[in-house]
């Protein structure tokens, strides 16, 4: 009851910020000028709030996105109103690894450092698919590409925070659905990955969204083990209606959002948490960490699992692997142990 009232009325946490802060208030004394980062997802919504406000600080701006339409409007948006802003727009397929490849392959060509990843895209598929590569596409997109566009970015990170001094960061933007799932994150990858199953898309996207929480927890152990000076946390944005709901407008989908009302946030403010983290001196050397209102929280126990964290770890390098002798068969994930391949 307590946390509900503190969320209700934006009460601020040890942090100083709550629930009603918006991303330009969290970054209201951040100068940014000195900062290249890389958001996917920024063409609408929470992204796009997260990209506006970053280049309102004076970073240098890398969007990539599916829809190089959609992200040229999104840059243009953002110089309208900072003109001064630097905005490189890139082409990028997050459910196609062979796209993830061509994309870091082009932003390495333009010689940037990268001092902030955020790995900000979604995506709620209603109908079943599966991605070019066989992986089930709400997973392949979420979380995926996502995995092997930070493995090909990585060594960029650490160089950059060598050579400026500057702590790199990576963001995951995870959602509090994380808890959601329950069971064998592999196995239930494996059934959802064949070309006929019995299709939940709400488990689909948990699923997608507990192997945020977990690539977070694994990768924040390896960075450590490198001594890199990189960090890498993961957020819970709140409660928003955005893009994600727009195949299901409509009677349902409008009653169920008038019903949760008072819970939910605007995208200034759903954009508040992963500015925070990505850009606030006080979260300098915190890693491996889960946010909600730009604040500490508590993962699932699944979430916290540092077994589950490393077995996915596994299974997804093989997944990305373009050694043949590396081989991730969905179809028979069921019956796959990760942790006696390591």
């Amino acid at each position: 009851m307590f946390e509900t009232l503190k969320y209700l009325t934006g009460a601020a946490g040890s942090s100083g910020y709550g629930s009603k802060s918006t991303a330009e208030t969290v970054t209201a004394t951040t100068d940014l000028r000195s900062i290249t980062a890389v958001i996917t997802g920024a063409t609408s919504g929470i992204g796009a709030e997260t990209a506006r406000v970053l280049a309102k600080r004076g970073a240098r701006l890398v969007l990539p996105a599916r829809s190089l339409k959609a992200a040229e409007d999104t840059r243009g948006r953002i110089l309208s109103e900072c003109p001064e802003a630097e905005i490189i727009v890139m082409a990028l397929d997050l459910s196609s690894l062979s796209s993830v490849r061509r994309f870091v392959a082009e932003f390495e060509s333009l010689n940037l450092p990268l001092n902030l990843l955020i790995n900000n895209a979604g995506k709620f598929a209603y109908e079943h698919a599966i991605s070019e590569d066989g992986i089930e596409m709400t997973f392949a997109t979420n979380y995926l590409g996502h995995f092997l566009l930070t493995k090909l970015l990585m060594k960029n990170m650490i160089t950059t925070a060598k050579e400026t001094g500057i702590q790199g960061r990576i963001v995951n933007v995870s959602s509090s659905i994380h808890g959601w799932f329950s069971g064998d994150l592999i196995r239930y990858l494996g059934e959802i990955s064949r070309s006929k199953c019995q299709y939940d898309p709400t488990r689909a996207y948990a699923l997608s969204k507990l192997a945020n929480v977990l690539h977070t927890k694994e990768l924040a152990q390896r960075l450590k083990q490198m001594e890199a000076n990189v960090t890498v946390n993961c957020v819970h944005p709140g409660i928003v209606r955005t893009g994600l709901t727009r195949e299901r407008e409509g009677l349902v989908t409008d009653m169920a959002f008038f019903l949760t009302s008072k819970l939910l946030k605007t995208i200034p403010q759903a954009a508040a948490t992963t500015c925070f983290v990505g850009t606030h001196p006080r979260v300098l050397n915190v890693t491996g960490k889960y946010f909600s209102d730009c604040n500490e929280a508590s993962t699932s126990k699944l979430g916290s699992s540092s077994t589950e964290a490393a077995r996915l770890w596994s299974a997804s390098e093989i997944m990305v692997s373009r050694d043949s002798k590396a081989v991730f068969d969905p179809l028979s994930a069921m019956d796959y142990d990760v942790s006696s391949k390591k």
